[in-house]
């Protein structure tokens, strides 16, 4: 066991904030060390969560022809024109993934639209979903949306209709960002997150990883969100190179390095829900199974926008399999501390 690891580590067991230098300083031991790091980010999971972990679905509301050019993004009419294309999904598909969510004990579906912020009858779209969802399945079933940039007011109509959590990544640092989008800023990403919270809705924010950051870009990445956000919920997704995206030669990362990514970010934010979504089946593997170890709390299940997921089935097994469970909400356990003065 690495002693330095441990050390730091235990801050963090503790509930106690670690600091950008301890974390760069985990993400350059963890890259020797890793299963050093997995470890102490299962037990600092096991000691916030205990055996509950959950999971999530998403349907798109609308596909492709987005005019952004995120270098990552299969739906990008700039950067893979004609991979996806444009398709709008009637109400009627969008209300059975709610069905099939609330008979596999899904306890939340979101709806992503492609596109840089919600266009003509969009936002109209999603808030008549949300109603006839709450209709149907009441409490048993949360709405989530992904729309991309939000005024105040959009915001404040999502959280009226019932949406309950709102999802938009900041991908990257700061610092990398301009490097794989060119089209929107990062500060305009940060205003749609503080506008959904101030309507009341939770906040879901993460990133994307394999794009070619480096490992300061992942740090300063898990420090915003942090800080800065304040997220419920963390995605992690791991790039899926695609076939005509600009993207699509970078070599995939390995399996080992996506778990010490997720470990980083676990014992970055101690009490999150921390997600593990895009990039999942097709990066890990076999060792899928290993994301719990690894930090993780909940899983996308199911189709995904673009890519297939596993079948809400499968990921049930592999959960129980390991002695997990499936719960609507996680437990929560203590809150994280700050702390002030060099160590």
């Amino acid at each position: 066991m690495n002693p330095r690891i441990a050390e730091i580590s235990q801050w963090a067991l503790a509930g106690e904030r670690l600091k950008r230098a301890e974390l760069l300083e985990l993400a350059t031991l963890g890259e020797r060390n890793p299963h050093d790091l997995l470890y102490w980010a299962n037990r600092v999971r096991t000691d916030r969560f205990g055996d509950c972990v959950r999971a999530c679905s998403i349907v798109p509301g609308k596909l492709g022809a987005c005019p952004e050019d995120c270098k990552w993004c299969a739906q990008s009419a700039r950067g893979a024109p004609n991979v996806t294309p444009f398709r709008r999904t009637p109400m009627a598909e969008i209300l059975q993934a709610a069905d099939e969510a609330a008979k596999n004990r899904v306890p939340n579906l979101g709806i992503v639209n492609s596109g840089k912020a919600p266009a003509g009858g969009d936002l109209d779209d999603v808030v008549e979903a949300a109603r006839k969802i709450a209709q149907a399945h009441g409490d048993t079933l949360h709405v989530c949306a992904s729309m991309g940039e939000l005024t105040d007011e959009q915001a404040r109509r999502l959280a009226q209709a019932g949406v309950s959590r709102y999802h938009h990544n900041l991908e990257t640092s700061r610092r990398f960002f301009p490097n794989v989008v060119t089209t929107h800023e990062y500060d305009s990403r940060l205003r749609t997150l503080r506008a959904a919270r101030q309507a009341g809705m939770s906040v879901c924010c993460g990133g994307l990883f394999g794009m070619g950051e480096t490992a300061e870009d992942r740090v300063d990445l898990a420090v915003t969100i942090r800080d800065e956000v304040g997220a419920d919920v963390v995605p992690l997704n791991f790039l899926h190179p695609i076939p005509g995206t600009a993207l699509a030669d970078r070599e995939p990362m390995k399996p080992m390095e996506i778990l010490a990514v997720i470990a980083l970010f676990r014992l970055a934010m101690p009490d999150v829900d921390l997600k593990v979504a895009g990039g999942r089946e097709k990066n890990l593997r076999d060792a899928q199974s290993w994301i719990f170890h690894a930090g993780a709390t909940s899983i996308m299940t199911g189709r995904y926008l673009t890519t297939a997921g596993r079948g809400a089935d499968e990921d049930a097994r592999m959960v129980a399999d390991l002695g997990l469970r499936l719960v609507a909400e996680l437990p929560r356990r203590g809150a994280v501390r700050g702390r002030g003065g060099p160590r």
